[in-house]
């Protein structure tokens, strides 16, 4: 899409004040299918809806079926994959535009500290069972 370039700047030759010379600095904006472009942000902003077009037409491409090699249950909720997630993400985002920035901040931080917490306290317990194992095996 071809855009247009509006570039706003100081006429060059102003008859009431012709001896006085005007420096403005030039803002250049670009103009793409009725939307305005500076420095990326619409692009950003609907960043998520480019990504849902593009598998929405992949699904298209496909029949709506699912790759083969998936298995049973991916295959039952892959239609309505898309539909969940922002479901899930609807909810969340309501609850934290609805709750004070402290709670917001004090949930994610919650959420930050405790699955690396809980995954270190995992593999601590697989590394203790594996070494119960190595000591049965070896005294026996």
């Amino acid at each position: 899409m071809e855009g247009i370039l509006i570039s706003s700047s100081p006429l060059r030759f102003n008859p009431l004040t012709s001896s006085q010379r005007i420096t403005k600095k030039r803002i250049q904006t670009t103009v793409c299918g009725g939307y305005y472009y500076r420095g990326g942000r619409v692009v950003d902003e609907n960043m998520v809806i480019l990504r849902k077009r593009i598998h929405e037409r992949k699904m298209v491409e496909r029949n709506y079926e699912p790759p083969s090699h998936w298995m049973q249950w991916e295959k039952r909720f892959y239609c309505t994959y898309d539909a969940n997630i922002c479901a899930a993400l609807s909810l969340l985002q309501s609850f934290l535009m609805n709750s004070r920035p402290s709670v917001a901040f004090g949930t994610m931080l919650l959420l930050f500290v405790s699955v690396p917490v809980s995954s270190a306290f995992f593999a601590f317990r697989i590394l203790d069972i594996v070494f119960w194992l190595l000591d049965s095996a070896h005294v026996g």
